[in-house]
């Protein structure tokens, strides 16, 4: 915890400002006496409640001067750093350094230094924080373990398997990850099985992660939440068979992006979501809106396209079944060429390796973004393929009109 300081006084006074300019006030306020303890976005009913209520009670998050917390807002690292140094007190484990790009006058900067300092925060090569930068939700988790000393005592690749979507936990991530796990660190909605660990971290997951890692080192109390993916309680629930036929269209929506891109030769993992809810004649929700379909996009060679081939369906409940479904083969094509700006080319979309590295390559930028390439993965092996092209096509895919699948075979579910 901080006590009274300048920086105290120059975030109280920024906030004050920011009443008056309509700027946006930082994510969390200085003084604890002043702290709401709700807010007029955050229904009891709303996932998040009781873990931002917790914490907005111990003066570690607050909201704005309209009332509202903003749980959907995007965080970034240097809020996120502020956030720890509120919920945490932890003596210093190594030397601070100076980070070039944060300035000693900047709001931030004893809370960074201090995130540094304790172990929970490090930068980027060239001694960078990149404080501006949404942060992903792997990074929380990893933070949050790696801060409270945490290393898994199973094996990696047995916990992580619990999440549907564990192929996309870049490598850094995965022990750590693990650790968070084992320790009912781990928060996720609105389906338990799928930790999205590349998409930027929300204020309400953030406030959901640093609650459980405050349950986890006995520092709180635990909440009652179906969301927590408790790792020690993990029971399916009693079976009703139904059977869904084939030709049933499955809605998808993919909230991550605009646009695709793949190569034309190019397999690359997706997790789509499942947009509205699929119902029997008699009206029973058999595939419940927030389920989530794995499965990859492939080349289909014959008809130089992509084609989303599905292999798992995730009920929201956290039931899994095989999936066999497909959607049209997409056949639009995008066409980068040399002189091409890659921030334009990238612009709302994310992309398989093999389009990462073809953007790279031919644009010559090759600062991509891991969180803007499908299953984070890495592409630097991947360039020399494309060396020396002037322009490449790569598939376009709109993932709200693309990607809408047909079971291809009948499909039994349970329901309770």
């Amino acid at each position: 915890m901080f006590n009274s300081s300048p920086w105290q006084s120059r975030l109280s006074a920024g906030i004050a400002a920011s009443m008056t300019l309509a700027t946006v006030t930082p994510f969390f306020l200085a003084t604890p006496s002043f702290a709401q303890t709700s807010f007029s976005d955050i229904p009891n009913n709303y996932w998040a409640a009781p873990f931002i209520q917790e914490l907005s009670q111990r003066g570690i998050v607050s909201g704005f001067p309209d009332g509202r917390f903003r749980p959907e807002e995007k965080v970034t690292r240097a809020q996120f750093a502020a956030m720890l140094n509120k919920a945490f007190s932890k003596p210093q484990q190594r030397q601070a350094i100076r980070f070039a790009d944060v300035p000693s006058n900047s709001w931030a900067y004893r809370a960074i230094q201090q995130s540094y300092t304790t172990g929970f925060l490090s930068g980027y090569p060239g001694n960078f924080f990149e404080p501006n930068q949404n942060i992903p939700r792997q990074q929380v988790l990893v933070s949050l373990a790696n801060g409270l000393g945490y290393t898994s005592s199973g094996n990696v690749s047995s916990i992580l398997q619990n999440f549907n979507d564990a192929s996309e936990i870049a490598g850094y991530a995965r022990q750590p990850i693990a650790a968070a796990t084992e320790q009912d660190i781990v928060v996720n909605y609105p389906n338990v099985r799928f930790l999205n660990p590349t998409s930027t971290a929300t204020r309400a997951q953030v406030a959901a992660f640093i609650y459980q890692a405050l349950v986890s080192s006995g520092k709180a109390s635990a909440i009652n939440s179906p969301y927590i993916f408790a790792f020690n309680n993990q029971t399916p629930p009693p079976p009703v068979a139904v059977n869904i036929p084939a030709g049933t269209v499955i809605p998808v929506k993919y909230d991550k992006a605009e646009q695709i891109l793949v190569t034309k030769d190019e397999t690359a993992p997706l997790t789509l979501t499942v947009a509205q809810n699929v119902i029997t004649d008699r009206g029973s929700v058999v595939i419940p809106a927030g389920s989530q379909v794995v499965g990859n996009l492939k080349p289909v060679k014959n008809k130089l396209g992509s084609q989303f081939i599905a292999q798992k369906l995730v009920l929201t409940t956290g039931e899994e079944y095989d999936l066999k479904a497909a959607s049209e083969v997409i056949t639009k094509t995008k066409t980068v060429k040399k002189g091409d700006r890659k921030n334009a080319v990238i612009k709302n979309s994310v992309m398989g390796a093999a389009a990462a590295a073809a953007v790279a390559s031919v644009t010559g930028d090759r600062a991509i973004a891991t969180e803007e390439i499908l299953g984070g993965a890495g592409i630097g092996a991947l360039i020399g393929i494309f060396f020396g092209q002037k322009s490449v096509d790569l598939i376009a895919i709109d993932p709200d009109t693309d990607l809408q699948m047909t079971i291809d075979e009948t499909l039994q579910v349970s329901l309770k």
